[in-house]
């Protein structure tokens, strides 16, 4: 039987509803850690805000960690975080929206005299009783426990905005429609709409032409845009600029940093939502993008990885304990931190202390781990669950990590490229089995070996692949390889098999 776990900031957030021991707090819930059980459990995340890096967000984000079905999940989170995301899936719901205008006079009136309409949807049902079917359908492009959904009249009715809720938003009458519609939401499941399918095989390249640290040079670029067309696909290098002609390919290929709060992860998510073939996808983004959560996911399916301990926001006492009992020096990370940024070695508590006030004012939760010196780190290469490339990457003269930013201009050490079948056994199991709980797309994957100990430092997104670095043993081939895949997931969608 699956346990439901209802997660609020405060205790005091559910003294409008019966009591019940499925209730959490969020520091709770995110304080069990990975090893709580591996019984089937639903999170339900009531949290007020699920402001990125906030503790509602975190809720979601080591829920999926730990294998919990979450409502909401990241992904919804982050789509309706941005008119811009939301937006794409918008053009079916105004259409069920001025339907049903048009077919009740009761609706059209009321909307006519007001001008503007907010309502509160939750689990997909609302008091409005004219637009339960639009609130149904909304509910299955964002599964959201609470949502405030207002109306506007131009040209015709839309949908002016969708708002995530708390708890402590709603009044009385929908307080009561909470809870039925709570109690009603575990035994009812909606279809999803099936993704569009595309034909035609162009593919488009996402590129940021002023990216001081891109990751693929002009010449990778060029490598990939010849082998494509080997094969038969018509690519094209494009930028942010283009992104409402996304929808005239078939495929997307992102070759530029990529993180959630930019335009990366809106074109990966206009690109699944077209139905096309994306990499990287936007579950791979959400998922490679945050620290915190690949500690967690990593713990959890006992991938080794450096002794990691989580630090949180307002917790003063819990972290002067953490702190007392570290081994330093120690290294602290914010959550999404890239290229080296975001990461500090810290060589005593006191340093741990103030370093700590500092990053806790991007994230509400931080990394410290264990300080593990290497030479060089092992970036192995992953394609579709399959090794594609391996480089030793040294660490830059006279410091710690790979980059180094402390002249203002990034630095780096240099490299050895190595065939994948001179690799340690170790490190390339290792390196494969953190990648298949991220997807099956194209991540780079960062090891350490000390020994017979290798561990996963972290798994990449969009992973460097530069001429004369990463390619320096395969040459065409690689990119070659990467193409090719594209081009199976693109006939296999023509043929329905995706």
């Amino acid at each position: 039987m699956t346990r439901l776990r209802l997660i609020v900031d405060k205790k005091s957030d559910w003294t409008a509803y019966y009591p019940t021991e499925d209730l959490l707090t969020a520091h709770e819930y995110l304080a069990q850690g990975s090893h709580s059980g591996s019984k089937p459990t639903q999170v339900i995340n009531l949290c007020n805000s699920y402001r990125y890096l906030s503790y509602g967000y975190y809720t979601s984000l080591l829920a999926e960690a730990r294998s919990h079905k979450v409502i909401p999940s990241i992904r919804t989170i982050n789509d309706l975080g941005k008119k811009s995301i939301y937006g794409l899936n918008m053009e079916g719901l105004h259409a069920t929206l001025n339907k049903l205008v048009n077919k009740n006079a009761a609706l059209r009136t009321q909307l006519e005299e007001e001008q503007r309409l907010q309502v509160t949807l939750c689990f997909g049902q609302t008091h409005f009783a004219p637009l339960a079917d639009l609130a149904r359908q909304i509910f299955e492009h964002f599964p959201c426990p609470i949502l405030s959904m207002t109306f506007r009249k131009a040209e015709t009715w839309q949908i002016e905005s969708l708002r995530p809720e708390g708890l402590k938003h709603l009044n009385e009458q929908e307080q009561d429609l909470f809870a039925s519609a709570l109690d009603a939401y575990s035994r009812k499941v909606w279809r999803k709409p099936n993704a569009k399918r595309q034909y035609r095989y162009d593919l488009a390249i996402l590129v940021d032409p002023h990216d001081k640290l891109p990751p693929s040079d002009p010449v990778a670029l060029k490598n990939f845009i010849k082998a494509g067309r080997q094969l038969g696909m018509d690519v094209e290098l494009i930028e942010k600029k283009d992104f409402s002609h996304l929808a005239e390919y078939d495929a997307l290929f992102i070759r530029e940093t990529t993180s959630i709060s930019n335009h990366t992860y809106r074109f990966a998510k206009k690109a699944e939502v077209e139905g096309m073939v994306v990499m990287d996808d936007p579950t791979s983004i959400l998922r490679c993008c945050n620290k915190v959560y690949l500690a967690d996911l990593l713990a959890s399916k006992g991938i080794p990885m450096p002794h990691t301990t989580f630090l949180y926001k307002d917790r003063k006492k819990e972290l002067l304990a953490i702190a007392a009992t570290l081994h330093y020096p120690a290294v602290l990370k914010v959550p999404d931190g890239a290229f080296s940024k975001g990461v500090v070695k810290v060589q005593d508590q006191a340093e741990l202390m103030t370093q700590a006030e500092v990053y806790f004012k991007q994230s509400a939760i931080l990394l410290v781990q264990e300080f593990m010196y290497t030479d060089y780190d092992w970036r192995i290469g992953v394609l579709n669950n399959k090794p594609l490339f391996a480089c030793q990457y040294f660490m830059t003269k006279g410091h710690w990590q790979i980059y180094n930013h402390s002249s203002g201009e990034a630095e780096s050490g240099g490299f050895t490229t190595l065939p994948v079948h001179q690799v340690p056994a170790q490190v390339i199991k290792t390196a494969l089995k953190a990648t298949k709980l991220i997807g099956k797309g194209l991540y780079g994957v960062d090891l350490k070996q000390s020994g017979d100990r290798v561990v996963v430092i972290e798994v990449n997104d969009n992973p460097n692949i530069d001429s004369d670095v990463e390619d320096l043993y395969l040459k065409e081939d690689l990119y070659h390889q990467v193409m090719s895949e594209f081009l199976r997931r693109l006939e296999n969608k023509r043929l329905g098999q995706l």
